[in-house]
């Protein structure tokens, strides 16, 4: 993507463990405070492994009366996360310009609306199988497609949408989606995000692969251990440049390097592939790049394999840190959630510290700040990686 084809970023926000908006995360991530907290403090999640990024007050969110079959945790995360930093006027002032037939969505997720058919088939159970609530729909929430459909209703938009599922890169990849829709003339600006909401089939699928951490994750630490799992809704409104605005998309690159259906190539081959098309089709060099957000789960196997990838591209010569010590792995969401938090490391100049990481292991290699470092930051890299080698890769920067 040439300097002549970077889309603009007009608005962006975030709701996540740390907050709800730009300054509660802006925020935690200066003063160093982590949204995760043990499983057994919260209530619903007593029962579970590890530690949680939860976010407080969905089950008293409130969804449009208009939208009532969507209802669900990951759809009323969704609703909360519009609500942030003048996000849905931003998204009516586009639509007053270009036409809601002409304003694409573009979503990530991974878990959908599962939690709700949990409790579906809970209270199915309870019943001895007889028959799912009345209450039950499918359709409208564990439908990888809900949050989508959802979101385009409740906003009045009636152009172009799509829902991308790969895992874990899930709502980096709808940047380039959205991207190529927009260059190819099917939208003049795209809403692109991604939510994910905690369930049981997540916390405890993690688990049954001896992923999750009994701790608070801490990437890239000698003795990491695993994951600590969050959930997420994040949010940023591409166009066309034409007035100043805050940010700007410059690259995005996807690999699919299909080592194995859940362990990353210990080389990182899909991680470098995914980097160098970004830096190219930004027009940039590894030199320019003053920042590189980690996909940093916390397990040993990702953070080796994403390290190696990183250190032969950049040498230790660009600081790195993953911001999974503060949110957690928020899955389908934390392609967006890290791109937001790139945008406050653009806006505000500082590079977030790896959180909870203690020491660094001798293995990773890069330059990985154990605390806030402030300086300037024009370009920022951000991995995103998923099961099965689902790679993407976004380049981030401010106003010229």
């Amino acid at each position: 993507m040439s300097e002549s084809t970077a889309l603009a970023i007009t608005a962006a926000t975030a709701t996540s463990s740390l907050g709800r908006g730009l300054a509660a995360h802006a925020q935690a991530l200066q003063a160093g405070r982590s949204g995760l907290r043990p499983a057994c403090d919260l209530a619903p999640y007593a029962h579970a492994p590890g530690w949680l990024g939860a976010v407080d007050g969905l089950d008293t969110v409130a969804i449009p009366s208009a939208q009532a079959d969507y209802d669900c945790r990951n759809n009323r995360l969704a609703w909360l996360g519009l609500q942030q930093d003048a996000l849905r006027e931003r998204i009516e002032a586009c639509r007053s310009r270009v036409g809601a037939d002409r304003i694409g969505v573009f979503l990530g997720t991974s878990t959908s609306g599962i939690a709700h058919t949990e409790q579906a088939y809970r209270q199915a159970a309870d019943d001895a199988f007889a028959r799912l609530p009345d209450w039950y729909a499918y359709r409208y929430s564990h439908n990888v497609h809900s949050v989508t459909a959802f979101v385009s209703a409740a906003l009045g938009l009636t152009g172009l949408s799509q829902t991308i599922s790969t895992a874990c890169s899930s709502s980096a990849k709808v940047f380039a989606a959205a991207s190529r829709a927009i260059h190819a003339g099917l939208c003049d600006a795209a809403l692109v995000g991604g939510v994910d909401s905690l369930c049981e089939t997540t916390l405890f699928g993690f688990h049954a692969l001896q992923l999750v951490s009994p701790q608070a994750c801490r990437p890239a630490d000698a003795r990491r251990d695993g994951i600590s799992i969050g959930e997420a809704a994040g949010f940023a409104l591409l166009e066309r440049p034409s007035e100043p605005a805050p940010w700007r998309l410059l690259g995005y690159g996807e690999s699919s390097d299909a080592h194995h259906m859940s362990t990353p190539d210990p080389q990182g081959a899909g991680a470098r592939l995914a980097m160098d098309e970004a830096l190219e089709r930004a027009g940039l060099q590894p030199g320019d790049i003053d920042y590189v957000n980690l996909h940093g789960t916390g397990t040993p196997a990702n953070d080796r394999s994403e390290a190696y990838a990183v250190r032969g591209l950049f040498g230790d010569a660009v600081p790195a840190s993953s911001t999974k010590g503060w949110t957690g792995h928020c899955l389908g969401a934390a392609g967006v959630l890290e791109a937001v938090i790139g945008l406050l490391s653009i806006r505000d100049g500082y590079v977030p510290q790896s959180l909870n990481t203690e020491q660094v292991d001798p293995e990773i290699g890069v330059d990985i700040p154990l605390t806030l470092r402030r300086q300037s930051v024009r370009h920022v890299l951000s991995n995103s990686f998923g099961f099965g080698g689902s790679n993407a890769c976004l380049i981030l920067g401010g106003t010229v």
